[in-house]
């Protein structure tokens, strides 16, 4: 186990954020997740104080990146225009939320399948996929300040060589309709090389943006999407049906970008966050 003291970081907003379709709360203070072929389980301690079911080393190695916690969000927040009042306002109202660097194969085929989606239908052919062709996890040993976790098995998300091994029949049985064929293609691609996350991560945001787009069944917010949750890259800014209507309804049918060119994805998550929330504190 390991503490760490996070500014800026809600549990329970992060995890309902949309960003990543494996992380739950189980209470009010406690949220699970599987990422990098790993369970974890994170305790609210105290203000700011947080536990990890990790080792230190595990927690700098992987769990300091996936939090992006050597970004400063307040520093962000505090860049906003104060003359942008739904923008001020949901950033105010999304306080705790941080972009999670995310393994590039799982969010690739996590937002091919998020097309035309809902998050619940999203989580359930991911938790889907993985129970099929990932490999079982073991749970660490958790004692306080940690709770029961709340499934007795889980599954990592499979390699690309375990997805690409997958049947195509077994693959459309998980509920992801007509993105299957875009599924496999891009399980078949990251198997053999064609694409590689290491490759990927050392292009420049047009020519990674080309790539991504170039793939089967890969449009224009997939793209994004992938660019901003699995690559870090901040200053993208995926348009889908929530951002659309808020762009329609408050900024003249455009939101401007270029103020914010290194964090216009995480005005994006306060924005998203926000309109489908708000009115659930109203």
């Amino acid at each position: 186990m390991v503490t760490v003291k996070i500014p800026f970081f809600d549990l329970a907003k992060v995890a309902d954020s949309g960003q990543a379709f494996r992380i739950k709360m189980i209470d009010k203070d406690h949220a699970e997740l599987v990422a990098f072929g790993r369970y974890l389980q994170i305790a609210k301690t105290g203000k700011d104080t947080f536990a990890f079911s990790c080792s230190g080393k595990e927690f700098n190695s992987i769990w300091k990146g996936y939090l992006d916690l050597d970004r400063n969000y307040e520093a962000i927040v505090s860049s906003i225009d104060k003359n942008d009042r739904y923008l001020s306002a949901a950033a105010e109202f999304g306080k705790g939320i941080r972009i999670l660097k995310q393994d590039v194969f799982e969010t690739t085929i996590s937002y091919i399948i998020s097309q035309r989606r809902s998050i619940p239908s999203i989580t359930t052919s991911v938790e889907r996929i993985s129970k099929l062709c990932g490999r079982k996890i073991a749970v660490p040993e958790l004692c306080d300040p940690f709770v029961e976790p709340l499934c007795k098995e889980y599954y990592a998300f499979p390699a690309p060589e375990e997805l690409n091994a997958l049947p195509f029949s077994e693959l459309e049985n998980t509920g992801v309709g007509y993105r299957a064929p875009y599924i496999a293609r891009a399980a078949e691609e990251f198997a053999n090389g064609k694409l590689d996350p290491e490759s990927l991560a050392s292009l420049s945001d047009n020519d990674l943006y080309k790539a991504l787009t170039g793939m089967y069944g890969v449009g224009t917010k997939v793209a994004n999407c992938i660019m901003l949750f699995a690559f870090a890259r901040t200053g993208r800014f995926p348009v889908d049906v929530w951002i659309k209507r808020i762009e329609d309804r408050y900024y003249s049918g455009h939101f401007d970008c270029s103020p914010y060119p290194d964090t216009a994805g995480i005005m994006q998550q306060f924005m998203f966050y926000y309109e489908r929330r708000k009115d659930s504190f109203d």
